[in-house]
């Protein structure tokens, strides 16, 4: 038999890749940049994460500050876990196109959906405290500064990874099927 590369599915491992790299990058900066402006220097607020000015929040509650940090963490942490997963799938040849339909697959995409879910949820409360302290006074980067932007389009992605991941485990029934089948 012959053998073809797919040259697509190689460039999205690399791509896989980098944006991962970038999201690690991304949430170790938001964590870094939290505990040294807590426990070293709090002018660090002023010049946070890609030059975002948290100093209104830090100056206005320290355990606001915590809190707005805290979510824009675990958002950031869950999106560089979901394209760990991402680029585990190809690492791990689970994406098989000549049997696609395989329980370790479906089980990624029920991962995605899941962290997608979690991305969601983070990215929506995030909006909603920056609502808050917005309606407080305090004066915030925007949401796309502070990635939060998107908790919809999240949502949007998590319901469609859940409704391919329902027709990917039908598709692995189908497929033991028909192995089993003479």
């Amino acid at each position: 038999m012959e053998t073809k590369k797919d040259y697509l599915l190689i460039v999205l491992h690399i791509l896989s890749w980098i944006i991962f790299v970038g999201l690690c990058i991304e949430a170790g900066g938001f964590l870094f940049n939290t505990l040294y402006t807590l426990f070293y220097n709090s002018a660090g607020a002023a010049n946070f994460w890609m030059k975002s000015d948290l100093s209104a929040v830090f100056n206005f509650s320290q355990s606001h500050f915590i809190t707005l940090t805290a979510v824009m963490v675990i958002a950031s942490v869950l999106k560089a876990i979901l394209f760990y997963v991402i680029v585990k799938l190809f690492h791990d040849k689970k994406l098989d196109l000549s049997a696609p339909f395989n329980e370790s697959f479906g089980r990624g995409l029920y991962t995605l959906s899941y962290l997608t879910a979690g991305i969601s949820l983070f990215t929506f409360w995030g909006t909603n405290f920056s609502g808050f302290l917005i309606k407080e006074g305090v004066a915030l980067p925007s949401l796309q500064e502070l990635r939060f932007a998107g908790a919809d389009v999240w949502l949007f992605m998590c319901v469609t990874l859940l409704v391919f991941a329902r027709i990917f485990k039908k598709g692995i029934t189908i497929q033991n099927e028909n192995q089993l089948t003479i």
